[in-house]
């Protein structure tokens, strides 16, 4: 049996009502002011009831291959700090412009934007999503479309995928912070994204982590009329790249920190086109291919990092970059844990590797064949320092350039890139003999 609604009232009891009111004419006048103020309650409640249904929503739909979203999506989620004093920046923020997608994600003081192509959409509008739901959303699908449903009004979200469907909640993206341009006048350069990628990896690994010398935690670049270099040291070890193709009519320079230098070399790839870098003295704007960062620089003076570098090095070593890798990972687990120190013995066309762990009474030496006429000597370096700097050149062999056991080495590939110029330096440790 069907329900009945409040607007539904039984026939037969109308009648029986009417059939009493009519006997008194009292009673009917009373029946008929009750009749009107009913009509006019229900006309009302109806008119309410029309009103709702009929409200209008502001709605988009857009398409997109679940893949391409999923790629992008991975590399801002790394953008976003795990504690977030506003929690908008939980969020990804979602805008559809003319055929794209642009997606934004901040920790409030690096802002990167990836762009992503649509399959379709009608409308243009923006919102913001949770980073970690929409993550689980789109990890674990085959690349298909996706299609979005977004009520723009409550930001209810409907994703319909090939099996199914998504529902979820996110927030407007009104309260989403915008990028502030560059105050001041700013210097501008371009480089290759090869280029430019390739040197932050070489270059990363000897930046420094001291909360005392903030300026040793970032990337230096110094751009100058004949070059630009790229520069990262801890105070051990020291990696110079200089890019000939980039260089500026004004001397000047910039300490770029580490989060925004490993979120450009996950985002750079290996195509052939050029990143425009844009910076004054306390922020700068990289563009790329598909996007862009913003970030905030490190302020500070960067020491004299040429003043270090040694001018004249006579004893010549150059050797197996593969082969001298190899047999520091061999050694290394024999030197001591505290300090990691190996000691190199240089005779002609000879380089003998040893290391020792008195407290353990262990110890390991192995013989690498090597072209070098200079004079005998050993020297000390800390193994794990000498390790990286071998293993971030490229070269097939290397060339290690030293002077005596107590002054820096220089290691250097022996070819350099075309238009390049590549230096790294490790500092030497005293030897007990």
């Amino acid at each position: 049996m069907q329900k009945k609604t409040i607007l539904q009232i039984d026939a037969v009891f109308v009648c029986e009502i009417t059939k009493i009111f009519l006997k008194s004419t009292t009673l009917l006048g009373i029946f008929f002011q009750i009749t009107q103020k009913f009509c006019i309650f229900v006309g009302n409640l109806t008119h309410l009831n029309n009103k709702k249904l009929n409200k209008s929503y502001k709605t988009m739909r857009f398409s997109i291959s679940s893949t391409a979203l999923n790629s992008k999506l991975n590399i801002l989620s790394k953008v976003i700090s795990p504690k977030n004093s506003i929690s908008i920046l939980e969020c990804f923020l979602f805008e559809v412009q003319d055929g794209k997608l642009i997606l934004t994600a901040s920790d409030n003081s690096n802002m990167m934007k990836c762009t992503v192509d649509l399959n379709e959409h009608d409308v243009n509008g923006s919102f913001c999503v949770p980073n970690r739901i929409m993550l689980t959303a789109v990890k674990e699908l085959a690349d298909q479309p996706l299609v979005f449903d977004v009520n723009l009004d409550d930001c209810s979200i409907q994703m319909n995928y090939q099996n199914g469907s998504y529902k979820i909640y996110g927030q407007k993206a009104d309260e989403y912070p915008r990028l502030k341009a560059l105050e001041g006048e700013a210097t501008t350069t371009t480089i290759p994204a090869e280029v430019l990628a390739n040197n932050i990896n070489r270059t990363i690994f000897a930046t420094a982590q001291d909360e005392l010398r903030m300026v040793m935690n970032g990337l230096y670049f110094d751009l100058t009329e004949d070059y630009m270099a790229i520069v990262a040291s801890d105070g051990h070890k020291l990696v110079r790249n200089r890019i000939y193709s980039c260089k500026t009519e004004i001397p000047s320079s910039f300490i770029l920190p580490k989060k925004p230098a490993n979120l450009l070399r996950s985002v750079l790839g290996a195509g052939e086109y050029d990143v425009t870098i844009s910076f004054n003295q306390t922020n700068a704007e990289i563009h790329f291919a598909d996007g862009m960062l913003s970030c905030r620089l490190i302020e500070g003076r960067y020491p004299n990092y040429n003043s270090v570098i040694p001018k004249d090095n006579p004893n010549t070593l150059t050797l197996d970059r593969k082969a001298l890798v190899s047999a520091i990972r061999r050694v290394m687990p024999f030197a001591s844990e505290s300090t990691q120190l190996i000691k190199l013995r240089l005779e002609f066309n000879s380089l003998e590797i040893n290391a020792e762990d008195h407290d353990f009474a262990t110890s390991a030496r192995e013989t690498i064949a090597c072209e070098y006429g200079g004079m005998p000597m050993s020297i000390g370096f800390k193994g794990g320092a000498l390790y990286e700097i071998c293993n971030n050149i490229s070269s097939d062999e290397i060339v290690i350039e030293l002077a005596d056991p107590g002054r820096a080495g220089l290691i250097s590939p022996s070819q350099q890139p075309e238009g390049e110029d590549i230096l790294m330096l490790i500092m030497p440790m005293l030897l007990n003999d």
